[in-house]
């Protein structure tokens, strides 16, 4: 039977008696050019912040003996209400001045999986993606057809307005400044990180049941309803018992022909590698083809890890055998 997605948020299963596994959560905030040079103490301190908060929130519901599913979707709901992530309250604005968002979540004892792509007035798209997978039949929704579904749903809406940041707004104007024709003299770099950002999550609960959940809004100044890997199971957003649970963030095209989150949870299927070394093989992979961006990952052990090969991404993991690591920067991305 399902159940509402709200109802599912107010409160934790009873856990039966059995031997429970490590229960453990990591969350990422994006990857990208984050330079620390260019960071001020400030603002690294309310990344961290929003960081710890959010990672603290899904544990919380692990401990309690809540769902792997409601811990991804507790903290990403964190992250999406952040205006310093490309998701949610923060997303990027598209070429025409607008916002339009993604985001999937998948559970992996029986690989359910909802998704939406390119929505513009639900508060939390997660929460949207979550109703997909748990009350209707499909698997994917987008557009039009996603906001009228979400019309029979107690979910809160927004106007687009609501997504509306200065720093992202300025972003956009560099990125169309660099996008136009202009005198060599004049020329802006266009800036890999506009093609980057996403929130994500991946956890293990008591029962052992995997989960990944990943949000974001999309690339700045993108054109004609542009979808990125978020939304795409298998691509940016993968979870599987028998393997692992991965949420990517990086530059989505790449992540969607080479499947990303399947091929890491493949090798560890069907190689017998750990997952911590099939995300750091395929994501020195990517880096190949050029591919740039991170992933997190959580094993059917409850080994919690993130690979990236970027400057930096925005992390977060804490397990009952993990103590919290709360990370930006590449200088200490060992795991």
């Amino acid at each position: 039977m399902k159940v509402s997605v709200l109802a599912a948020l107010l409160g934790v299963a009873c856990v039966s008696s059995f031997a429970a596994s490590p229960v453990g959560i990591v969350i990422h905030g994006g990857a990208g050019t984050i330079n620390k040079a260019q960071m001020t103490t400030e603002q690294q301190q309310a990344y961290e912040a929003a960081l710890t908060q959010a990672v603290e929130q899904g544990y919380a519901v692990l401990q309690q003996g809540g769902s792997s599913l409601d811990a991804v979707t507790a903290a990403v709901m964190l992250l999406e209400d952040s205006p310093l992530f490309n998701a949610g309250k923060g997303a990027v604005y598209t070429f025409d001045e607008q916002h339009e968002l993604d985001a999937s979540i998948m559970q992996g004892q029986d690989r359910q999986a909802g998704a939406v792509a390119g929505i513009s007035t639900i508060k939390n798209p997660i929460l949207l993606a979550r109703a997909v997978m748990e009350q209707s039949e499909h698997v994917m929704l987008a557009g039009a057809g996603a906001e009228t579904f979400a019309d029979t749903l107690p979910l809160e809406r927004v106007k687009n307005t609501y997504y509306n940041t200065e720093f992202r707004y300025e972003a956009l104007q560099r990125a169309k400044q660099a996008m136009a024709p202009q005198p060599h003299q004049a020329q802006i770099p266009f800036d890999p990180a506009w093609r980057m950002g996403t929130v994500g999550a991946v956890a293990i609960d008591q029962a052992g049941n995997l989960a990944a959940a990943t949000s974001t809004g999309g690339m700045t100044a993108k054109r004609y309803g542009r979808i990125g890997d978020a939304p795409v199971i298998g691509a940016g957003n993968f979870a599987d018992n028998s393997s692992c649970a991965v949420s990517a963030t990086g530059h989505g095209e790449y992540f969607i022909r080479y499947q990303v989150a399947s091929d890491i949870c493949a090798r560890v299927k069907y190689q017998g590698k750990t997952a911590s070394l099939a995300a750091q093989e395929v994501m020195s992979e990517l880096a190949k083809v050029g591919g740039t961006g991170g992933v997190i990952v959580v094993d059917a052990a409850g080994q919690l890890s993130w690979a990236f090969n970027t400057e930096g991404m925005y992390r977060a993991m804490r397990g009952a055998v993990t103590p919290l690591r709360v990370e930006i920067f590449s200088d200490n991305a060992e795991n």
